[in-house]
Parts: C-alpha cells; structure tokens; sequence
C-alpha cells in the first residue's frame, strides 16, 4: 500500500527557474530515495522532460499543453496515479506550469483520491525579483496567487538582479501574513537540501496561523475555470502522443501553437538530423523582444544545446537529448512575430552541411 508519500509543489511565474532549481535538488537528493518528478508546460510540444537526464532514482513525466489545474484537470489525475502505482517513489515533485494556478491543483492533492497517499508539504515558489518591474507581471493574477499560496520562497536570478530589485522582492514577499517560513536567495537554483526534505514542519508561525491561510487560500480563478475540460478517456493519450510520438519527417517540421491566460505558444519539433547554425539561431532568438520566453533543444554544427532565454538573457549548455530538436516560445501575442516569419528565420539558420532543407510551419 502506497502511503504518505511527500509531496512537494514547486510555483512561480513564467521563466522564475523552476526547473533550475529542481535539478539542483535532484543533484544533492538522499541516495537512498527514489524520486519522481512530474513537470507540466504551458507550450503543447514538451521540451522540460527532455532537459532531465536520464536515472535509475529519479523518474521524469512530462504533461504538455496547458494548466494542470483546468486544461490537463483529468489527465493529471490519471498520469499521478500511473506514477505512483507504477514506480513507487520516496518522494514527489510536481512543477505546475509558470501560468498554472496552485488552488486547483491543491485541491486534487488533497482531495479523497489522494488523501491517504500523498503526505503535501510546504508549496515552494520561486521569485525573479526583475518581474516585479514589469506591470503586466505584477497585475497577473496566476502570478499574484502563487506567491500569496506559497509556504516559503526563494529568488532566483538574484545574481542578475540589481539590489534595490532584491530589495523590493524581499519587501513584497516580507508583507504577506502570516509570514512565510523561509525566504532564501538561489542564484543559479541551489537550495540547501535540507529546506526540501525538512518540508511541512512548522517553525516559527504558529500552527494556527498557517491553518488559516490555508483555509483562507485564493480559489481557483474564472481564467482558469474558464479553461477547465471535462474529463475525456482519449485525452490521455493525446498528451502522451505529444511526448513520445516519433519525430516528424526529415524536411517536415511539426508546428503547434496554443493560447491561453494572455499568453500565446509557439512550438516546433524536428527530426534529429535537421542541423542548425547555433550562431544564427541564437541571433535570432536573441533579437526577439525581451519579455519574449524561450527554451529549445536543438542539434547544431556545435552538438546538441539546450537553449533557455529568460528577461532577455540567453543561456546556453551541452545536451544528452538525441530524439528530435524542439523548441518552444511564449510570451503575450503583441509580443510575438508571426509563426510564418519565425519559421523562415529558423529554415534560414540551417548548417551548411544540412540538407534537410526544414524550418518551415507544418501544421
């Protein structure tokens, strides 16, 4: 019998560093615990399951193309307890999607179905303190709630956050109550273990308190009501196909678009030998507007490179991803060139030694 296992919701906006941090907990776990970590994206191809490295003690499961809380409702139900039953990790992590709103989500895990079986601990959110400048951010509702729902908090990119940036996240995250129990700094995602495996034990605030808030969290809002799908036995396995179908043909790139919440995606899959000048793919993405988010497997003339643009900055490292090259943008669509133009700038950026002659949309 599958009993209390802990599990741990890691929130926060578009591009906060969500799946940055998960590896730096991954990279410092009990060797003695198996995890499984379940990552849900806004954009429809899936491309965070792909940026996990394969291990006996962790096991990944990515839900593409939506909100675990409304769109994915059903299938998030269905693909947890398949997890569970099937693996039977010491521990699980689930990384909602930077638009997904915790209430829903919440409320499934706590619900009778999962009652007995999962021990849900300390929701953990991660804070860019740059977001905090832009106003479309800071009045988005999604963004507002997981920061209020959240136990604890931790600011990201604070090495690329001027002081008085960290200064005013601290302060915004200092005048919730009650207090939340911890506020760290991780500036490349490197949270002490221990604040993770000590999760849902109470410290300084009384239990009272933390009971309240609890009872007291923001409910899932109209947006994402709005969005909610009734549970369809054939979603399943539409999801799964986006994850595992075969790569499209040479020459025949897969396009996929979706929107949702004010925010629109833009999606891509290759076949593994389509080769990209890295050089004038990564002029490209960098020219597009700043709070334009973007993240990309790709094969180029370099190896394969795991593409992750975030306010503005591009980073880039090698990938053991061999099955397809993908690549997914997001951002509000006044934002966003047009599918067609972005397509051509990609078949434009092939290598010289390519033949494949892809980059268009293909849908």
């Amino acid at each position: 019998m599958l009993k209390k296992i802990p599990a741990h919701l890691i929130t926060g906006f578009l591009g906060s560093g969500k799946s940055t941090l998960i590896h730096s907990l991954i990279e410092n776990k009990p060797v003695d615990e198996r995890w499984a970590v379940l990552v849900n994206e806004f954009g429809q191809i899936g491309i965070d399951q792909a940026m996990f490295t394969e291990r006996d003690d962790v096991i990944v499961k990515g839900l593409p193309g939506g909100c675990l809380c409304c769109q994915l409702a059903f299938v998030m139900q269905a693909t947890l307890v398949n997890l569970l039953h099937r693996h039977r990790p010491d521990r699980l992590i689930i990384e909602p999607s930077g638009l997904g709103h915790p209430a829903g989500l919440l409320d499934m895990l706590r619900g009778e179905a999962f009652a007995e079986v999962l021990d849900v601990q300390d929701i953990i959110a991660t804070l860019d303190p740059r977001r905090l400048d832009e106003q479309r951010v800071r009045e988005h509702e999604t963004f507002r709630d997981q920061l209020e729902m959240a136990d604890a908090v931790v600011l990201t990119m604070t090495d690329q956050a001027s002081i008085a940036q960290q200064q005013a996240a601290r302060e915004r995250v200092e005048s919730y109550w009650p207090p939340k129990k911890w506020l760290v700094e991780a500036p490349h995602g490197a949270l002490p273990i221990d604040l993770l495996l000590k999760s849902g034990q109470l410290k300084s605030e009384p239990l009272k308190n933390r009971h309240a808030a609890t009872a007291a969290a923001p409910s899932r809002p109209a947006s994402h009501q709005a969005l909610h799908v009734p549970a369809a036995p054939a979603m399943l396995d539409d999801v799964f196909a986006a994850v595992v179908d075969r790569p499209p043909p040479l020459g025949k790139p897969q396009h996929e678009t979706g929107s949702a919440l004010g925010y629109t995606s833009l999606s891509w899959r290759w076949h593994p030998e389509k080769c990209f000048d890295l050089d004038q793919l990564t002029a490209q993405l960098s020219a597009l507007p700043r709070e334009v988010r973007v993240k990309g497997i790709l094969h180029t003339q370099d190896g394969w490179k795991l593409l992750n643009r975030a306010e503005g900055a591009m980073h880039m490292q090698n990938s053991a991803w061999r099955q397809d090259s993908r690549l997914e943008i997001i951002a509000p669509p006044q934002a966003l060139p047009s599918a067609d133009s972005l397509a051509s700038g990609f078949k434009a950026c092939r290598d010289h030694n390519d033949s494949s002659g892809s980059g268009g949309a293909n849908k």
